[in-house]
């Protein structure tokens, strides 16, 4: 039997020190991936995959903590954690918003002010994160994401980081973020912008009639007709992004690294 007094705790102790530094970071970035970071998996799923990245980190980086650091460290680690899990993140974000636009252009929000309890209406924001995670997975994005993200503990060890050059560039994705949102709404907007300035005519040669109930099917119908047909600029854009997204995350750890 083994004597587990005879066991040397202390060899143990600097193990235990890198795999709590190294989890703050992997958990957070982790909680920030698309589909493995998602409401579809469980929170216990997400857990354990960001300790299982952390258990097998622990022996091969190796980095030194001074006790007087530690609050600062764990500033830099929760920072840059947040930065790189954005710097994929925002894509998804985006696609969200576009659906949002796309939903309020159309018309499919408009049961919200009917029944104030049915809430916003997200019916395309899920149809599109659908099409962009099943698009995500098969150009194999989640590997090449996942090996940067390893591949940082040995660029940026913990507590050698500068975080203040990565926060305009992580600012700049929020822009970005909204730019790619119009990019993808932008067809489905302009197309029932048209039809709306038609329709505005329309109810200025005849009056009497009830517009709003003329236009609410018109709008829907034209609406999820130019989605269809955009899908190819969709799947244009969405390829564009996400094969350079290992360059965006990249960026931020050679701005941090500088």
């Amino acid at each position: 039997m083994i004597n587990i007094n005879n066991i040397n705790t202390e060899a143990f102790a600097p193990y235990i020190t890198n795999f709590l530094i190294i989890l703050l970071r992997s958990s957070i970035f982790v909680a920030m991936l698309p589909i493995i970071g998602g409401k579809e998996l469980p929170g216990q799923f997400r857990l354990g995959f960001a300790v299982f990245i952390a258990l097998l980190l622990t022996p091969v980086v190796k980095f030194e903590v001074h006790e007087n650091s530690i609050p600062l460290l764990i500033i830099k680690e929760l920072l840059i954690a947040f930065a790189l899990g954005f710097s994929v993140r925002f894509i998804f974000m985006a696609i969200n918003l576009a659906g949002q636009v796309m939903s309020q252009a159309i018309g499919l929000s408009a049961a919200s002010i009917f029944n104030p309890e049915m809430g916003q209406s997200t019916q395309i924001s899920e149809v599109l994160g659908v099409m962009a995670m099943l698009y995500f997975l098969v150009l194999n994005a989640h590997h090449e994401i996942i090996y940067i993200f390893v591949k940082s503990y040995e660029l940026l060890p913990a507590g050698q980081l500068n975080i203040m050059p990565v926060i305009p560039e992580v600012v700049s994705l929020g822009n970005k973020m909204f730019i790619l949102a119009l990019k993808i709404g932008a067809p489905v907007i302009v197309g029932l912008l048209i039809v709306n300035i038609l329709t505005g005519f329309l109810y200025k040669l005849a009056p009497q009639m009830n517009i709003f109930f003329i236009a609410l099917p018109l709008n829907i119908f034209l609406g999820l007709l130019l989605m269809i047909l955009s899908i190819p600029v969709f799947e244009y854009v969405l390829k564009i992004n996400i094969t350079d997204l290992h360059n965006e995350m990249a960026r931020i750890i050679a701005m941090a690294k500088g």
